[in-house]
């Protein structure tokens, strides 16, 4: 039942399926970009760092450059010969394009366009003045001694401005190549972490991925077995219910049989009860009517010994008939059609009442019937149930004073009653009421044919209803009854 209840919740997680890896290759995608920041960090500190190196080239190309002017126009000042102004026409040539290149490549930083601006200038009035130097070196005039050993002393102070500037460049950029460098350690020490930590999250949620995989996994196969099992018990519990459903009918079949047998058993009782009621009473009739004229034509012949014998023999006959008839309305009862309809309990019962007074006029008889009682039945035989329950109840209140008769409706048991302050009964005798010939009573304290009220359980049964009674003995008796 567990893994059934797990396997119920699976859609609601599959629903964290997508999240999950959504989650998981937004946070992949983001360690990816962090690295690779930290990745084009470093690559831009080495980058600056080369640059910084090939600015501190280009200074030391310039510085060279000037150095060769400056040794090549003293080789010519000196010696005469002009192989030495070679180097200086070519390091005359390379000075500006070193110099712009070297404007060109520290064109971010101001300080170093100033210097190179200034060197720019120092160096085109050095230039100037060897110039001038070669020139008085090659016209040999001796007036312009003095003019040379000036223009000297203004080359020497110009190159040794030079010198100067170009050491504050190198110094500028050996400062700068340092804080990159450092830079550039710093974003080494960055990308080791960025991976580093990069990788251990990686690790740490492939890990959890696994696992919840891994329970997936679990789960489908558990789903899988329980689909196994269900299917298999759905198989069993198919095959089950068509054994069922075959017993069902089979069942069915021989209710139907055992049915129209007994429908039909008592059918036959039913007309040989009726046939032998009905053929009994020509016998009896005779029986009677000789009886009787015994009775009156032969009365002095037998004696008054006689005369007990025939009445007797004719209140033999007489009980008799009333079985019969007992009998006869019984099985009637049993063969009539039930015909429904809305019954006024209230006037039947009181029409019942005034017969029952004016059968009995001899005893004072109390009815009490409440009022407004209706109900969906037969009236016909309900009239045969109510007469059955008031006579009774009247015939067995007759030894009192005054005999009280109660019907209504008792909302306690849902059932309509009928009371009496009677004889009563023995309750241990209560399941033998509704039998036929069973009587509780002896036919010499109260007359009757002990059918009256398994007729009336009869019309009850056949509402569909239930009837019961409760008793105390010298008390009276209360009969409940219900129509279904």
């Amino acid at each position: 039942m567990a893994e059934i209840d797990e396997v119920k919740m699976r859609p609601s997680n599959r629903k964290l399926i997508p999240i999950l890896l959504s989650g998981a290759i937004l946070f992949v995608i983001g360690n990816v970009w962090i690295a690779l920041s930290s990745v084009q960090g470093l690559e831009d500190s080495h980058r600056w760092v080369d640059h910084t190196w090939e600015v501190i080239a280009q200074v030391e190309r310039v510085i060279s450059a000037a150095k060769d002017a400056e040794t090549g126009s003293r080789g010519y000042l000196l010696t005469g010969d002009q192989k030495f102004l070679e180097p200086y026409r070519k390091a005359k040539t390379e000075l500006p394009v070193s110099l712009s290149a070297f404007q060109q490549l520290t064109s971010d930083n101001q300080s170093q366009q100033v210097r190179a601006e200034e060197m720019r200038q120092v160096m085109e009035h050095r230039l100037y003045l060897s110039e001038q130097v070669n020139a008085l070196r090659s016209s040999t005039v001796p007036l312009e001694t003095a003019r040379m050993t000036e223009n000297l002393s203004a080359g020497k102070a110009d190159m040794d401005r030079m010198r100067m500037i170009a050491d504050e460049m190198e110094n500028e950029e050996r400062r700068l190549l340092g804080d990159r460098i450092r830079t550039a350690r710093i974003a080494v020490q960055k990308v080791r972490f960025t991976l580093g930590a990069a990788s251990v999250l990686d690790v740490i949620l492939i890990v959890l991925m696994f696992r919840y995989f891994a329970r997936e996994r679990d789960l489908r196969l558990a789903a899988e077995q329980s689909a196994q099992r269900l299917a298999l018990s759905r198989r069993e519990v198919e095959r089950k219910a068509e054994e069922i459903q075959l017993l069902n009918q089979s069942l069915e079949l021989r209710v139907q049989q055992r049915t129209s047998e007994l429908e039909t058993i008592n059918k036959e009782l039913e007309a040989f009860s009726y046939s032998v009621s009905h053929d009994l009473r020509a016998p009896l009739r005779t029986i009677d009517g000789f009886s009787l004229a015994l009775e009156e034509d032969y009365a002095d012949v037998v004696g008054p010994e006689g005369k007990d014998y025939i009445q007797r023999v004719r209140t033999g006959v007489q009980r008799m008939g009333s079985l019969i008839d007992a009998l006869l309305q019984l099985s009637r009862i049993t063969r009539a059609d039930l015909d429904r309809e809305s019954v006024d309990l209230t006037a039947l019962a009181q029409s019942v009442a005034s017969q029952l007074t004016e059968q009995n006029p001899a005893q004072k008889i109390d009815f009490t019937i409440e009022s407004d009682l209706t109900a969906q039945a037969d009236p016909k035989l309900l009239r045969v149930a109510l007469e059955n329950l008031l006579g009774n109840a009247v015939k067995f209140s007759s030894k009192k004073p005054e005999s009280r008769v109660e019907f209504g409706w008792d909302p306690t048991q849902t059932a309509w009653f009928v009371r009496d302050n009677g004889a009563g009964f023995d309750i241990h005798y209560k399941d033998k009421l509704f039998n036929a010939f069973n009587r509780l009573h002896g036919d010499k304290d109260f007359k009757g044919s002990g059918i009256g009220l398994a007729t009336v359980a009869r019309v009850v049964r056949r509402h569909h209803g239930r009837i019961w009674a409760d008793a105390k003995e010298g008390e009276g008796a209360t009969f409940w009854f219900t129509l279904g």
